[in-house]
């Protein structure tokens, strides 16, 4: 992040790491992959090998976990998945400028 100068999306594409990387660990097995990929926003990708779609949902308060994804959409500009021969991808975009 500091090498291309986006110290200021760090602790945000850190959060959207972790839960997407815990997701993928959790639910979908590995391999795991991930990508950070800066064109006109910040694109983070985290790849497994399962088929089942994430599925964004709100948890109660006396839930345990079911929050990731939904902070994943609250921080992110975008975000969405798409299958591949190996798996699916999870992405969120970020822009890049400070806003």
């Amino acid at each position: 992040m500091q090498s291309w100068d986006l110290k200021h999306l760090a602790f945000t594409t850190e959060l959207v790491t972790s839960e997407l990387v815990t997701n993928a660990i959790r639910y979908g097995g590995a391999p795991v992959g991930l990508r950070l990929i800066r064109d006109d926003t910040l694109v983070c990708e985290v790849s497994d090998p399962s088929q089942t779609q994430p599925r964004l949902r709100r948890a109660r308060l006396s839930d345990e976990g079911g929050r990731g994804l939904f902070l994943v959409a609250q921080l992110s500009s975008r975000w969405g998945s798409r299958y591949t021969a190996g798996g699916k991808t999870i992405w969120a975009e970020q822009p890049l400028s400070e806003s």
